[in-house]
């Protein structure tokens, strides 16, 4: 049960990282809208008629900090998506096959891929000073979007890097110190194992 709910969550979120990636509303004013990967125009009053464009490769996005960003977060989510194709066969492969199936395999690469991404949406505000970021926001610098808004894909993306660095926390063996021994709760075995403290 615990490693269904586990690899549901771990698609849903990987699926939702990268719909907030490709999201051009990162940031946005009435006339255009701007994410990690891609930006959008219309006419004042007629959001329904959107021109987007999407940057290419490295060179096309206008700033170091946000090209960095890039990386960090295309490189998180790769790890998510992975360790989400490596839970979701990993539930699905025959119980004889897989012997601690209640318990959570790699929460390591979660974790990296959490502060991967963590890392690149810290460093993506840096580049609201860019001269391309200030021609559309007017008065934007660093961490500060001038007339532009915060928009749902920034704020997406933020709720799922924060889900993605709890699912590894969850994952780790519960440990407790009662008397000189330490107390394990085994999902594996769904028992509690009293381990005898060594002295040194």
């Amino acid at each position: 049960m615990f490693s269904s709910v586990w690899v549901a969550l771990g698609l849903s979120l990987t699926c939702t990282s990268a719909l907030s990636l490709i999201s051009p509303a990162w940031f946005q004013t009435p006339t255009f809208s701007f994410g990690i990967l891609t930006y959008c125009s219309w006419p004042q009053g007629n959001s329904w008629n959107q021109s987007c464009a999407t940057f290419s490769s490295l060179e096309d996005i206008p700033d170091f900090a946000w090209k960095v960003s890039a990386v960090m977060l295309l490189g998180g989510w790769l790890l998510l998506a992975f360790n989400a194709i490596f839970l979701l066969s990993w539930a699905v492969a025959p119980k004889g096959l897989c012997p601690g199936r209640n318990s959570v395999p790699m929460p390591g690469v979660q974790a990296v891929a959490a502060t991967a991404m963590i890392m690149g949406l810290l460093v993506f505000p840096i580049g609201l000073a860019s001269p391309f970021v200030k021609e559309v926001c007017e008065a934007s610098s660093m961490y500060h979007g001038g007339k532009c808004r915060l928009g749902w894909g920034y704020t997406t993306a933020i709720l799922n890097v924060v889900l993605a660095s709890l699912l590894p926390i969850i994952s780790w063996p519960h440990r407790t110190k009662v008397q000189g021994r330490t107390i394990i709760f085994s999902r594996a075995t769904k028992r509690i194992i009293l381990v005898p403290e060594m002295n040194k």
